[in-house]
């Protein structure tokens, strides 16, 4: 991240449209939100910045043999999976009914596209800028491959795997560059210090309590030393059960909501320290929110 020299803690707070001294514009540029706080935990100078990659697509399919045997690439296995939850199977049925509602208001509103949100893009940006050169990024439910497409611009080797068959559908059609694969991310075989970045871009909210700290531990040992992990979630006390959604969709899952405290803790615990924290507070179209860098120390 680019940040002035001075203390390694500082905590930049900016209201919509607002400016503040000594920051990058894309750190200061307002965002549809009434106030949000970016709080630095680990200082960089712009020098530390890491090299840029040059600019390329998606990473491939791994053989077109491959894709033409078999419908979606799927990840294998853990040979020590993780708790398998529950309603995985709901979930996954759920998304899979939405993929293509949820597809369509993407392309037609924009919804969830980061471009319309400053403060989010901000956030990427800085994720690209410091895993760039890493090695290979994972985007961990990515849905219709919104975000891995924009790092794939970005110039990142990256890759998105959601749970979703038919989100992956729609994110090969949208972004056929890409290379997308079908696996949960309580199932994925990753082997340590493999990869350079992983996101969990507001797609973990859906895991049990006690299944997201088993899957933010292999996130963590699958992290090269200095590797980088984003993620997004939704900010609450209680479990939200969701029953309909993305135009009157028919679902069944359950939004877990944490507080920014619990969910910084859990990072911490798996391994990762975090080096910056992004809040969101609600407004009238959006529940408060928090995004969360964390780094694998080495």
């Amino acid at each position: 991240m680019r940040r002035s020299a001075g203390a390694n803690q500082a905590s930049l707070r900016a209201e919509a449209g607002g400016r503040s001294s000594g920051v990058s514009p894309r750190y200061r540029e307002g965002v549809g939100f009434s106030l949000a706080s970016w709080t630095v935990l680990e200082h960089t100078t712009p020098g530390n910045k890491p090299p840029q990659r040059p600019a390329a697509a998606c990473h491939t399919s791994k053989t077109r043999v491959r894709e033409q045997v078999a419908t979606y690439y799927r990840w294998p296995m853990r040979s020590q999976p993780v708790d398998r939850p529950a309603d995985l199977d709901a979930v996954r049925e759920s998304y899979d009914r939405v993929a293509d509602n949820y597809a369509h208001m993407v392309v037609t509103t924009g919804v969830g596209d980061i471009r319309k949100y400053p403060w989010l893009k901000a956030s990427i940006d800085a994720f690209a800028d410091t895993v760039s050169g890493l090695g290979p990024v994972l985007d961990v439910g990515c849905g219709p491959g919104t975000v891995t497409a924009y790092l794939a611009e970005r110039g990142l080797d990256v890759s998105g795997v959601d749970l979703s068959p038919r989100m992956i559908e729609n994110a090969r059609r949208l972004h056929p560059q890409c290379r997308f694969s079908v696996g949960s991310a309580t199932e994925l075989d990753l082997g340590e210090a493999s990869l350079g970045g992983v996101l969990g871009w507001w797609s973990l909210f859906n895991l049990p309590r006690d299944v997201l700290p088993q899957v933010l531990a292999v996130f963590a040992r699958a992290l090269k030393p200095g590797g980088h992990f984003i993620t997004g979630t939704h900010v609450g006390d209680e479990d939200a059960v969701r029953t309909e959604a993305y135009g009157g969709v028919p679902v069944r899952w359950t939004t877990h909501q944490w507080q920014p405290e619990q969910f910084v803790d859990l990072i911490e615990q798996a391994g990762l320290r975090p080096v910056a924290e992004l809040r969101l507070p609600a407004n009238e179209n959006v529940r408060p929110g928090l995004v969360v860098m964390a780094k694998r120390p080495g």
